[in-house]
């Protein structure tokens, strides 16, 4: 007795393909501003459904990849938008198969964004791989000119931040530790004290040690000699404590 040959996943889905000829927009929404008829996923399964019992044809999905956002609305609430990466695996009745990609967004405030995702992903899929006309508007129809991207302003220069830059430039220049001229400046004289670099907020002194460094006067000093120091690259300015 010879076995009946069965069709192959190609040719039992372009059987589906067939019959499946065209799927109305049955639903219609009615939010606010919104008004328009809509094909949703319950309408694709149930055109395609039958077909695809018919024919052997069997679905399986997978998912690939999903991304979820966390987002406030204007009224306070909170919302979440998911993004999924579905891989359908489309068997036939022999066994063997082929796979294709589809794509799902929605947003939800409860726990219903995931499976609405996917249910876009599904029915996006049946509609493309079974060709269904979808009455839909040319992407082409619109024209969407980019506006002049717009670069972030550029903050201005710290000068004090500069001024350290420039000191630790020197200091590796020179070989000198910047701990070394950390202690030196902070050697108290006089009532004011030394200069604390870790509050100083003058970029002059920053500049003065610099030069000093640069110009190999960096040294061990008396307390009167490391403020006297300071003072005289400052032009006789009082250094702050």
């Amino acid at each position: 007795m010879t076995a009946t040959k069965q069709a192959t996943v190609h040719e039992a889905f372009a059987a589906v393909m067939a019959a499946v000829q065209g799927i109305r927009k049955g639903e219609r929404v009615e939010s606010g501003p919104a008004r328009f008829n809509f094909r949703g996923v319950d309408s694709v399964v149930n055109a395609v459904g039958p077909a695809l019992r018919e024919h052997g044809v069997l679905i399986v999905p997978t998912a690939e990849h999903i991304d979820v956002e966390r987002y406030g609305t204007k009224t306070g609430g909170q919302m979440k938008n998911v993004t999924v990466t579905m891989r359908y695996t489309v068997f036939g009745p022999a066994g063997d198969s082929f796979s294709g990609v589809s794509f799902g967004e929605a947003a939800d405030a409860g726990d219903k964004a995931v499976s609405k995702a996917q249910s876009v992903a599904y029915r996006t899929f049946l509609l493309q791989a079974l060709t269904v006309p979808t009455d839909e508007p040319d992407p082409d129809q619109n024209v969407h000119e980019r506006a002049a991207r717009q670069d972030a302003p550029q903050s201005a220069p710290d000068p004090l931040q500069m001024a350290k830059d420039r000191l630790a430039a020197a200091c590796r220049t020179a070989g000198v530790a910047p701990q070394t001229v950390i202690d030196w400046a902070i050697t108290p004289s006089g009532p004011n004290g030394g200069v604390a670099l870790n509050v100083c907020t003058d970029p002059k002194v920053f500049d003065a040690l610099a030069k000093r460094v640069q110009d190999g006067g960096f040294a061990d000093p008396t307390p009167d000699e490391a403020k006297a120091a300071v003072q005289g690259e400052l032009g006789g300015t009082e250094v702050p404590a």
